[in-house]
């Protein structure tokens, strides 16, 4: 029997003296493969005792003010016999009386993993406000600028995809008709700049999601040596068809406060932008938060107020050219939101000054109650009507947590917490399961209880993005009758079990190599995406990624600044669902099945080498394993000692008898010791 200690926030929690904590620790599971686990106990009860009173504050009284937050998860370590083990957090489940006095407190113990989940709750990509320092302005100087700009320098770029025009290429004289881009100095014709729209690097995303919450990502995977990972990009596509402020008006980030605090309201201003800390509310504590402008122009103007990213207070038309306030209605303060504060307006005027202000009344006591306020100045500010390409609000809509899921999905990737430097490791499965160690454990199995089962309960598993929808796309499936990009995997033979579908919450488009119609042989150098939907209609569809590809020195193109003035253009990004147009510079690409490449097909001979698809590259190797006739769920149980306990990871391997197991999934119970292992062979 081991001797186990609950510490929780640092204070040892009373436990009774058989108390059966069992932990379950899995990375993949063989049952779900799409999942990133993370240790977890079962339900379990520690005595309503003082210290524990005071640990979750009586909870069971709900009249105490201030109370514990049982909605909230509360960090927590395990020890065996006062050596470190686990590290996590507890969540109260409940507590139980007996005769109206409390009894027992429920909780449960997760490991670190899980609590990117909790940090990142329902929060949306919108709210990442470090990505508005990358904004740029709509206009067609700085698209043209952006189309022809190198994706390996540049984070925000433009690709030729089209949100509503179809784009050809015929060099005849006579072509003069809308979307035609051949170059041709005589018509003006070609791609219209407010046809396209910005794209930003993935790996800005996840700097701002590191920024935001305060974590820090491994470099094992999320790093730019990683070509697979790095060259992806996101179109900024948040509605369809042309791009346009939220508002309908120009607008721009006020910018330019002093970064600063103040303890007294609890606020302070991050990045030039104002982050609000509160204490718990109580009903004697309210805040407000709200932005004084003045200016001595008549021109209307408005003031939009968001919090995280979203609006929650807009003044309407200011025209009376002197002090106007707009305040955060009270039921949107939030303890550690984010604020930002924007001016829309179509004229450009002058502020004399701009205030950002926190007030705090504080009536803990209602007698004496307590007033408290912060002024965070910007003077002499100007504001420059523009369309201003704000990223927070352009970017599609998409939740943060679901942004991670799909790429977790896309590369199969593992994630755990290292336990010295709290950062989190982000690995490939298969890299994960190259560092492990190996530990023999024949002596310490209970030999009369063992099972050997079927490793796989499917006989298909299905790989694809969900959303593949856009024109060419929809017609392939038309077409062939297959999903585009989508593999289905089955093995050798027919197997018994039902269909596993594994879904990235991405779209994935078919592009197209544009042929010189004045011959209809001619292969030309510009590739392009058309996200439309089969009717030929603008469309929303999800959150597209694709690898730019820049295109220098390559068959001109026409590039229209207006409906009258248009710009030669030999220089320019291409959209790919591949790292590279060559399979001998890279193989890798973004379908799980082995489609031919839109551009190397056309090809003389067609490049039919991009081998390297989300499956072969980042699932053959499990997926192959598992449903290798040789497989099996071998299920054993153990006593394993403190030293294997205290140090085996999930990436190690379990030795029986001379054959060496992969672990699917490992339950500990303290109180007896006893484990049960689920194991897979290590094919």
């Amino acid at each position: 029997m081991q001797i186990t200690q609950l510490y929780i926030e640092g204070q040892r929690a009373d436990m009774f003296d058989d108390v059966n904590i069992s932990i379950t620790d899995t990375v993949k599971n063989v049952k779900d493969i799409s999942k990133v686990f993370t240790a977890y106990s079962q339900t379990f009860s520690i005595p309503a005792s003082k210290v524990n009173n005071k640990i979750f504050k009586h909870y069971y009284n709900n009249d105490i003010q201030d109370g514990f937050d049982a909605r909230v998860l509360v960090s927590a370590s395990i020890e065996l016999n006062s050596i470190p083990f686990k590290n996590g957090y507890i969540k109260l489940e409940g507590v139980d009386l007996k005769n109206n006095v409390a009894h027992t407190y429920r909780v449960t113990f997760f490991g670190n993993t899980i609590t990117l989940k909790e940090l990142l709750g329902d929060d949306k990509l919108s709210g990442l406000t470090s990505l508005t320092d990358l904004s740029k302005t709509y206009d067609a100087v700085n698209v043209k600028a952006s189309l022809q700009a190198d994706p390996t320098t540049n984070d925000v770029i433009v690709p030729l995809i089209s949100h509503t025009q179809q784009l050809r290429y015929d060099s005849h004289s006579s072509a003069n008709y809308a979307g035609n881009v051949a170059w041709d100095e005589g018509n003006v014709k070609g791609v219209l700049y407010s046809d396209l729209k910005y794209a930003i690097r993935l790996h800005k995303i996840i700097e701002a999601i590191e920024t935001k919450y305060s974590i820090t990502f491994s470099n094992d995977f999320f790093v730019n040596t990683n070509a697979p990972y790095y060259n992806l990009f996101m179109w900024l596509h948040r509605k369809k068809g042309k791009v346009e402020n939220l508002s309908g008006l120009n607008e721009s980030l006020i910018d330019g406060f002093a970064n600063d605090a103040d303890a007294n309201t609890n606020s302070s201003m991050y990045d030039n932008a104002l982050e609000l800390f509160l204490y718990s509310p109580t009903e004697f504590i309210y805040s407000d938060i709200r932005l004084n402008s003045t200016t001595s122009s008549t021109n209307p103007y408005r003031i939009s107020i968001r919090k995280n990213g979203v609006e929650v207070a807009n003044s309407g038309d200011i025209t009376s050219g002197s002090q106007a306030i707009t305040s955060v209605p009270r039921d949107e303060i939030e303890e550690g939101a984010l604020y930002t504060a924007y001016i829309q307006s179509d004229f450009s005027p002058t502020f004399s000054d701009i205030r950002f202000e926190v007030i705090k009344y504080d009536y803990t006591d209602p007698v004496n109650p307590i007033f408290y306020t912060k002024n965070y100045t910007i003077t002499n500010y100007s504001y420059i009507s523009s369309f201003e390409f704000d990223i927070t609000q352009q970017i599609p809509d998409m939740k943060v947590i679901d942004f991670l899921t799909g790429l977790f999905k896309m590369f199969n990737l593992t994630a755990y917490v290292d336990k010295s430097t709290n950062e989190i490791i982000v690995k490939t499965l298969d890299s994960f399961y190259s560092s492990g160690s190996s530990y023999d454990i024949t002596k310490y199995i209970d030999v009369n209880n063992s099972q050997v089962n079927v490793a796989l309960p499917y006989r298909e598993i299905n790989f694809q993005h969900e959303d593949t929808k856009t024109f060419l796309a929809a017609f392939h499936q038309q077409k062939f009758n297959k999903t585009w990009g989508k593999s289905e995997y089955t093995g050798s033979i027919k197997l018994d079990g039902g269909i596993y579908k594994l879904k990235t919450p991405f779209a994935q488009m078919k592009y197209e190599r544009l042929i010189d119609e004045n011959d209809g042989i001619t292969a030309t150098t510009v590739q392009y995406g058309w996200f439309v939907d089969d009717n030929q209609e603008s469309y929303v569809g999800k959150p597209l990624l694709f690898y730019p590809i820049r295109q220098v020195n390559q068959n001109s193109i026409a590039f229209l600044n207006s409906e009258t003035d248009q710009d030669e253009v030999d220089t320019y990004n291409i959209p790919s669902n591949s790292v590279a147009l060559s399979s001998s510079t890279s193989s890798y690409n973004m379908n799980f099945y082995k489609e031919y490449n839109e551009y190397a097909f056309l090809n003389t001979p067609p490049d039919t080498g991009f081998t390297n698809t989300l499956f072969q590259a980042y699932y053959r190797n499990y997926i192959t394993s598992v449903f290798s006739a040789s497989n099996r769920i071998t299920k054993v149980s153990a006593y394993l000692p403190l030293r294997i306990l205290y140090k085996y990871t999930l990436a190690d391997r379990f030795v029986i008898s001379g054959k060496s197991y992969k672990i699917n999934s490992i339950e500990t119970d303290f109180y007896t010791g006893k484990s049960e292992i689920e194991l897979l062979i290590d094919i």
